[in-house]
């Protein structure tokens, strides 16, 4: 009896070890510090000092201090450093990330973000009052967030649209949240497309944190004038709160509409949203086939025998 042969079937892919928990909120505290630190610090230099010209040399900043901060941090932790990403693969990964981390890296990432807030304070703390008195800014008080900006964010832009309450009526704290879920989702979209192992036209992993970044930087160069482009509640309302303890007080915290809120429920609503229609619309193959999608090369093309023997053209 001739044996049949089997059909080759792929086997199962290797499954990394968790890092600790220790060590994959340590990686999240720094690598959200290091994303505050370069992102808010932009928008401070940029505000209290000038030093930045134009939206896109802020959101340049914001997207290379992203990506620095992934590239050191992925090994740890898989570098989400925003809350919003962290629920996202909770309910689309669920079998890479278990959702008992989810509460322990939120913690992480508000406390590296207040950290950075604290840190760029304690450089520019002179210069921010400098320019509150050039201003005729009193802090707390209705107008300071335009220097408040630079911590917690604000929607409309009051670098851009200023800080009358003719202003604060243009955007409602429920249309700020519409433009960050939107801002968010498309993030999320992105971030899922560049990690996604089966997409064969994504940059890899060295190039995906780059990419990530220049996501968020683009993103920023279009919103950013409405709502300053949080896209990160942890970015966010860890600055936000040491706004607060720095005494900002209720411009900091709930802001002067009460828009607050609006910077936490919009990317955690958008997110998940983004990443769940990359997999529905994009991500046809499931998960569980992942390891067996094998992309044949493409046949080298043997030119010189092709032009010394034409009559064999497509011949072996």
């Amino acid at each position: 009896m001739t044996a049949v042969p089997r059909p080759r079937v792929a086997p199962p892919a290797a499954v990394a070890a968790l890092p600790s928990l220790g060590r994959a909120c340590a990686g999240e505290l720094v690598g959200a510090y290091i994303l505050a630190f370069f992102g808010c610090g932009s928008v401070l230099s940029a505000v209290i000092t000038g030093a930045q010209v134009g939206l896109w040399q802020v959101a340049v900043v914001w997207g290379f201090g992203i990506s620095l901060a992934i590239y050191a941090t992925a090994a740890a932790s898989g570098a989400h450093l925003n809350p919003s990403v962290t629920l996202s693969v909770a309910l689309r990964r669920r079998d890479t990330f278990p959702a008992a981390r989810v509460l322990p890296y939120w913690g992480a990432q508000l406390a590296g973000a207040f950290l950075a807030a604290a840190t760029l304070y304690a450089c520019f703390a002179p210069f921010i009052a400098r320019f509150e008195a050039a201003h005729h800014l009193v802090r707390g008080q209705p107008g300071s967030q335009l220097s408040a900006m630079v911590f917690g964010e604000y929607g409309p832009n009051p670098a851009v649209f200023g800080t009358a309450p003719a202003t604060l009526a243009l955007l409602s704290p429920f249309a700020v949240m519409l433009i960050e879920a939107l801002g968010t989702a498309i993030l999320h979209f992105f971030i899922f497309a560049l990690v996604d192992r089966r997409n064969r036209d994504a940059p890899g992993a060295n190039m995906a944190p780059f990419f990530i970044g220049f996501s968020v930087a683009v993103i920023i160069s279009v919103l950013a004038p409405l709502t300053q482009a949080g896209l990160n509640p942890a970015r966010d309302l860890g600055p936000r709160l040491f706004a607060l303890l720095a005494g900002w007080g209720s411009i900091a915290l709930p802001g002067p509409n009460g828009v607050w809120w609006a910077y936490i429920v919009g990317p955690f609503l958008g997110g998940p949203l983004g990443a769940t229609l990359y997999d529905l619309l994009i991500r046809a193959t499931p998960a569980s086939e992942e390891q067996s999608v094998v992309y044949a090369a493409t046949p080298r093309v043997d030119t010189a025998r092709i032009a010394a023997h034409p009559e064999r053209r497509g011949l072996p």
